[in-house]
């Protein structure tokens, strides 16, 4: 299992925490230092269901300064994953990368159906 946070991100670990405490093993990657691949942000985003935007960090720093609220509408599908790609810090995180499942955030209850203890 892929797990990409954000290491100081308070979320990011939390996160961390419950996939220790569930026994989870995972591989841990920086998203900051080594950002998702549009290759990988295409495929995760197939997998996981959720629209596009969904992927973005909108309340993230780097979201705000690039005014990306009123600019996404007007982008296509392939100018969203190019600047996706382009920052780790533009991507929702934690990402949690299953065999059969992506998840974006962290929602324990969104990711309590993908594990057992």
């Amino acid at each position: 299992m892929l797990f990409v946070p954000y290491p100081k991100c308070t979320t990011c670990k939390k996160a961390r925490a419950w996939l220790e405490d569930q026994e989870v093993p995972f591989e841990a990657r920086d998203i900051k230092s080594e950002n998702p691949t549009e290759e990988e942000l295409r495929a995760w985003h197939a997998l996981s269901g959720l629209p596009l935007r969904r992927l973005f960090n909108t309340s993230g720093l780097q979201y705000k300064a690039l005014g990306l609220k009123d600019k996404l509408p007007a982008m296509t599908d392939d100018e969203q994953y190019a600047l996706l790609a382009s920052d780790g810090m533009l991507v929702k995180r934690p990402i949690l990368v299953g065999e059969d499942f992506v998840c974006f955030g962290f929602k324990e209850a969104d990711w309590i159906p993908h594990f057992s203890k």
